[in-house]
């Protein structure tokens, strides 16, 4: 009998061998790295390498089977290379104790290592906290037990659809500087939880050299950022907010690293290949960086210890992972159109980090049942959101990528005079059968450097001078009559989850770029203008006050739950109306003509009410809606019900049935 991934899709039938092929890869090296026992417990890399500290002292073990001679240095032995020799084990182990009183908090450290006639220094691969020094630059292991204790053990995160705030804890204050996870914790999260978003995903918290990578060249996959802060502080921050009822989700990077020697893993014990592939199969064209040999046992360790140490040292509730396309396909997806299903299923694809992916996803559910785990996918892998056991990869979301690139692309190619009501429809709504998805319609990807926010992309200049609320200026009302139908329609039509970029609700303007030689280090747009929100003249705040009202109506409505049924479209009106969730849900899209008496068509008989109108004056509309109106849906025929109602310009109403 077919497994239930092939059930679902019957295109994917001529593929049953792959995808039986991809269940016995899975369980093979399960066997392989855990026997008969649970992945769970062979994930426990960060609990026997690294520093420890013992009743007796300390103990510090590293992996590095290509080194002749390891030798640890640091404050604690005036740096001497010979003072603190390591001792050679089995399999490439590294090991030094120490004895009590050598070491203390704040000491920083590193690793002497000699391969042949190279001598280098190295950051321990399993460094928890490392630090860079403000004059040199250099970038050290610091000595630090974190001793935060955590008053969350009664969290349990929503069961409701995730409202997720991507969020970026360097660029969350609006000062010209790197914010820290303190002002974080203290100024932003209680926007979120007032906005109604239940997740956060945090990007940018495993250590990176780079501020400008945006977090996505690690060098140190078990540090947790010190240039926001300490470890405690994090963990307040993750703390507090699971009091406020918020899942934290970690923005993980397991597909590539950075290929600095100094920082990171490349060549640490001399050799190419310790963690990745050799020659050009381990280095990534586009983005310059190292990847991981996932075919390589020690390497499944290291990555699988990963995910275990954030949840059970920081308390994160589960993983985005990024760059899953990328992990796939050994051409990393680039320039692929995954246009026919032979694409996922060739030589192209690496087998190797499937495996690895599916073993992430049951380790990940093993340590909490309630976790959450999301793809960074464009390429369409099916079964990459079911189940192991139907013949998937076991995620539980993927990211809706489609939807973004498509409304950039309208609002860059096509005036929305010629949008056309079938093809946003289509385009919204198509996903892999019984596969969820996170719908968004820009997340920082699209406000990168050399791009814009999709505000600033509809009202671009006029926003430095038109905002204010009692302007007239008509590029200005489009831009914010749009803005609200391009949120709602992805909203309600393009996942089972939701998704925006922190400040992109009340419509950030500009683009994102980090402090970097080509601008100065200037950190203009690496900040969060929170101001603009909090300013009553100005019409961010109606934006912000829509976004709120969005999630509350999606909240109580259900309108992230089940799939939406079209019940009209009139391509020349530029209507559209369908059903989700039991509300109806009217778009007129149609920046001049408003339609008085228009046949609504609904899914039963009943009376229906307004629930939320994009026009309403508080989101900066013009109250052309009756929000008191009851709209009696009668029956026209034994399968066609209705009502008529009025439908202004640029328009979005939500219709609930009492």
């Amino acid at each position: 009998m077919s497994c239930k991934l092939i059930q679902y899709d019957s295109l994917l039938k001529p593929y049953e061998q792959d995808i039986e092929d991809r269940i016995a890869r899975y369980e093979m090296k399960k066997r392989a790295l855990a026997g008969n026992g649970s992945i769970r417990d062979f994930a426990n890399g960060h609990l026997f390498f690294g520093l420890h500290q013992e009743e007796d002292g300390f103990v510090f073990r590293e992996w590095a089977p290509g080194a002749d001679k390891i030798t640890l240095i640091g404050d604690f032995n005036g740096w001497d290379p010979e003072a603190s020799p390591l001792t050679r084990k089995e399999n490439g182990v590294f090991e030094i104790r120490l004895p009590k009183g050598t070491l203390s908090n704040g000491q920083k450290y590193k690793l002497m290592v000699t391969h042949g006639d190279e001598v280098f220094e190295r950051i321990p691969s399993y460094a928890d906290y490392v630090t860079q020094d403000p004059v040199s630059y250099i970038w050290s292991a610091e000595v630090h037990f974190p001793s935060y204790e955590f008053q969350d053990a009664d969290f349990v995160p929503p069961a409701e659809e995730p409202l997720i705030y991507e969020c970026h804890i360097g660029m969350s204050t609006e000062a010209y500087e790197v914010g820290s996870y303190t002002y974080f914790r203290d100024n932003v999260l209680p926007r979120i939880r007032d906005d109604g978003y239940n997740t956060i995903q945090i990007m940018a918290i495993m250590e990176h050299p780079y501020y400008a990578s945006f977090g996505y060249q690690v060098s140190n996959f078990f540090a947790a950022s010190s240039r926001y802060g300490t470890p405690e502080e994090l963990m307040s921050l993750i703390d507090t907010a699971h009091q406020m009822g918020i899942r934290v989700l970690l923005d993980v990077v397991h597909s590539h690293a950075v290929s600095n020697e100094r920082e990171g893993l490349a060549r640490f014990d001399g050799t190419t290949t310790q963690y990745f592939h050799e020659g050009a199969r381990g280095n990534h064209s586009a983005w310059g960086t190292k990847l991981f040999d996932y075919g390589k046992n020690e390497v499944l360790h290291f990555l699988l210890s990963n995910l275990k140490f954030w949840m059970e040292r920081y308390h994160f509730d589960g993983f985005r992972f990024d760059g899953v396309t990328s992990m796939l396909y050994l051409d990393h997806g680039l320039g692929s159109s995954f246009d026919n299903y032979d694409k996922y299923f060739s030589m192209n694809t690496d087998v190797d980090a499937v495996t690895y992916l599916m073993l992430a996803n049951e380790l990940v559910h093993e340590v909490d049942p309630k976790a959450m785990t999301i793809a960074e996918d464009m390429s369409g892998m099916p079964g990459m959101c079911l189940p192991i056991s139907y013949g998937g990869i076991g995620f539980d979301y993927r990211l809706s990528m489609g939807a973004p690139d498509f409304w950039i692309r309208l609002l860059k190619e096509q005036r929305d005079e010629d949008w056309s009501m079938w093809q946003i429809f289509y385009e919204l709504t198509r996903h892999r059968p019984k596969e969820k998805e996170i719908g968004y319609a820009e997340s920082h990807d699209q406000a990168l450097v050399g791009d814009k926010t999709i505000m600033f992309r509809l009202c671009d200049k006029e926003m430095y001078y038109g905002m204010e609320k009692n302007s007239q200026n008509y590029i200005i009302d489009r831009g914010v009559a749009l803005h609200k139908l391009i949120r709602l329609l992805t909203f309600t039509l393009s996942g089972s989850g939701y998704l925006n970029f922190m400040g992109n609700e009340f419509g950030h303007p500009e683009w994102i770029d980090f402090p970097r030689e080509g601008n100065g280090y200037s950190h203009h747009y690496a900040r969060r203008q929170w101001s603009l929100a909090d300013n009553p003249d100005l019409r961010y705040s109606e934006l912000n006050a829509f976004d709120r009202a969005m999630l509350a109506l999606g909240k109580k409505d259900g309108l992230l739950k089940g799939h939406a049924h079209n019940l009209w479209v009139n391509e020349q009106d530029q209507i559209l109306v369908y059903e989700k969730h039991g509300d109806v849900i009217a778009v007129n899209l149609n920046p001049t003509r408003s339609f008085t008496g228009y046949f609504i068509p609904a899914p039963e008989e009943g009376d229906y009410t307004v629930a939320l109108s994009t026009d309403e004056k508080e989101f900066g509309g013009y109250d052309r809606t009756d929000l008191n109106v009851v709209y009696y849906s009668e029956a026209l025929s034994s399968e066609r019900f209705g009502f008529q109602a009025y439908l202004p310009s640029r328009t979005a109403i939500v219709f609930r049935k009492k």
